[in-house]
């Protein structure tokens, strides 16, 4: 199969997980910022996500094991398909998605801009006094 043709069928796929996932993100700037919320790498761009779902580009093997963890498919299945054409479910404990190291919040947090560190810090006070902790 030529590579446009594997980019084309990637997308296909990465739409249908998309939609079977119920991703709140719609376009590709909104996936985007979806993706990089997951992604421990450095960010993608609206542009790259706009290719992928064109199919005109073909993610990394680590930027497709991402996608595949926040979509709950299989990566081989998201970057090669199936006989079935049907996504695989990862099987996962339903907490799993919440557990965040402390690390990766860290860092992500270190990346925001002093504003938004601000916009956090003053949520997360908000939910402590909520919850009667602080």
């Amino acid at each position: 199969m030529a590579l446009t043709g594997e980019k084309q069928d990637f997308s296909r796929r990465l739409r249908e997980a998309l939609k079977q996932a119920e991703a709140p993100a719609q376009g590709a700037a909104a996936i985007a910022r979806e993706f990089n919320l997951r992604y421990e790498g450095r960010p993608v761009t609206a542009q790259a996500v706009g290719k992928w779902l064109g199919g005109r580009a073909l993610p990394s093997q680590d930027k497709i094991r991402a996608l595949s963890a926040w979509l709950e498919v299989t990566p081989h299945w998201l970057r090669f398909g199936d006989g079935e054409g049907k996504p695989v479910p990862v099987l996962r404990q339903p907490a799993a998605a919440y557990r965040v190291e402390p690390q990766w919040l860290a860092r992500k947090y270190e990346a925001l801009s002093e504003p938004h560190k601000k916009i956090v810090f003053e949520i997360l006070i908000a939910l402590l006094k909520l919850e009667g902790k602080r």
